[in-house]
């Protein structure tokens, strides 16, 4: 494919095939080589560890092209611990961070082109993921294991864009179970959200917002993103050992210190839903996505946050700052960005 065929500026989040992936297997106790492949497929044994007994975790982040023309990674650092985390959680080999960050700035490198050009909106989504390839018919972790990066150039995760929509809560759905794999990144957890995600969908709304698991009292996931409330110049998160550890929520609460909010990481009991003056939900696939209202479908109440159509002042000063650093036009000062050479 040509980068003259694409429509950078109508990209949405889906997978578009690119020119190489980058591989690298755990064997022997040992990580082995780098591998440049530019195949989409992945040849495995029937009885691997994956495909039994859930082995398998992954991560998500950005590459930008700014209007200086330089690449830049967003945070690669912060996904490799996670990544880490994710792994130990489900007894998997952890990635050393140096080599998963020398796998993203060579898949980066290697499909360069596919990087949108500054100003359509546009990113390069950069999906990592690991693999236990064993073969296993006992329940018993891998031995071998393989990590794939893959690259592909996405528009904005919701059709919306930068817009708010309307989410909907029901206490009938789990996202995970307490003290499960809630804090971690593995397909499960997003297996187990798509009969509520659709049920979401079909009923004409962005996405789910989960309770915790526990005592259905206090706001835990929303979708597959983290949930911010602000009110009274603070922004308020929760916090739960059940949520996902956002990187992007993590940047936003310093972002919101910088910018002279106060940032209370708590619990939200579902009741101060009404107090919010704005409301959002945030990840590295959309960055903030604006709420304006969310509906409980148990009982039929209704939580409004400010205008309909009309992101509030702060999620917009939030955005504009993230998104201005990721794209190298307002200063790193935390040194989150890596230029790819």
């Amino acid at each position: 494919m040509k980068e003259t065929d694409i429509d950078w500026g109508n990209l949405t989040f889906s997978y578009m095939p690119t020119d190489f992936n980058v591989r690298c297997t755990y064997k022997d106790g040992k990580w082995g080589e780098i591998e440049v492949s530019d195949s989409e497929y992945i040849p495995m044994h029937i009885a691997a560890s994956c495909l039994h007994y859930g082995q398998e975790s992954f991560e998500g982040l950005k590459a930008f092209r700014g209007k200086d023309g330089k690449v830049r990674v967003f945070r690669m650092e912060e996904n490799a611990k996670r990544f880490i985390r994710s792994a130990e959680g489900i007894k998997m080999q952890p990635m050393p961070v140096e080599l998963f960050c020398e796998m993203v700035r060579k898949v980066v490198k290697l499909n360069e082109r596919f990087v949108p050009p500054y100003g359509t909106g546009a990113s390069l989504y950069i999906r990592p993921f690991e693999i236990g390839i064993s073969p296993r018919v006992g329940v018993k972790p891998a031995d071998e294991y393989m990590v794939v990066m893959l690259v592909t150039p996405v528009g904005p995760y919701f059709k919306e864009g930068f817009k708010p929509t309307k989410v909907c809560m029901s206490r009938e759905y789990d996202r995970v179970a307490p003290k499960g794999t809630g804090s971690i990144k593995v397909g499960g957890n997003y297996a187990a959200s798509l009969v509520a995600g659709e049920k979401a969908h079909e009923l004409g709304y962005s996405v789910m917002l989960y309770l915790d698991p526990k005592e259905k009292k206090y706001l835990d996931e929303c979708g597959a993103a983290n949930f911010f409330g602000i009110r009274e110049n603070t922004y308020i998160t929760p916090a739960s050992e059940s949520i996902l550890p956002s990187i992007t929520n993590m940047s936003l609460r310093q972002v919101a210190t910088d910018l002279g909010l106060k940032v209370e990481p708590r619990h939200i009991p579902v009741e101060e839903l009404e107090t919010f003056e704005e409301a959002g939900a945030c990840g590295t696939a959309a960055v903030i996505s604006p709420i304006y209202r969310v509906d409980d479908l148990d009982n039929g109440k209704q939580y409004t946050f400010g205008e309909e159509g009309v992101a509030g002042p702060w999620s917009t000063k939030l955005y504009n700052h993230l998104r201005g650093i990721q794209y190298g036009e307002i200063e790193d000062i935390h040194g989150w960005n890596e230029v790819i050479e």
